[in-house]
């Protein structure tokens, strides 16, 4: 355990810094999700790496010693995780682990959920509004935009009780409403 006081990256930054490509994929990523800055997809490309590089250990443990006990504990919590966030589906394998992407990983997060139930007009105002604390999931107000939201808190994300959007006869809850409709 490091010190409390130190944070470290959970991020590691591109290799090439300059290629055209990726920088091209990720103004789009930004721009469809509403993402601050780059650091927010490789924050999201980083928490992809790890799962797959579980998987990979998974798959090379089930090739070299069978179907061990602690393989399929490790398997079972892999799959079991990453259900629960939504990214894979009920009868998955580990091979689908492999083929998940980013935008899988950004269309889990507070923000593109809020966006996505009409509780915004735009990814950057959802960003605004969770900030600020307009939204809570089960009643618990959450300002974290990148929050992962489970398949089990995702029906439960609403505006605050307390907050000004909470009152349907606000002007800017009016504007969004009228938006989606």
């Amino acid at each position: 355990m490091g010190y409390p006081g130190k944070n470290t990256k959970q991020y590691s930054s591109p290799k090439r810094r300059f290629e055209k490509s990726r920088i091209e994929s990720e103004r789009v990523l930004a721009i469809t999700y509403g993402l601050r800055n780059k650091r927010e997809i490789w924050r999201a490309t980083e928490v992809l790496r790890k799962h797959r590089s579980g998987a990979r250990e998974v798959l090379a443990m089930t090739s070299s010693i069978g179907e061990a006990p602690k393989t399929i504990a490790r398997r079972d919590e892999l799959v079991g995780t990453l259900q629960r966030y939504g990214l894979l589906g009920p009868d998955a394998a580990m091979d689908n682990i492999l083929s998940l992407k980013v935008e899988d990983i950004l269309e889990r997060r507070l923000q593109t959920i809020v966006y996505r139930k009409g509780l915004a007009r735009s990814p950057k105002q959802a960003r605004q509004l969770i900030t600020h604390g307009h939204i809570a999931i089960n009643g618990q107000r959450v300002s974290v935009p990148s929050y992962m939201v489970s398949i089990a808190e995702e029906a439960g994300i609403m505006y605050y009780a307390t907050s000004s959007l909470g009152d349907e006869a606000n002007g800017e809850r009016q504007r969004i409403m009228n938006q989606r409709a």
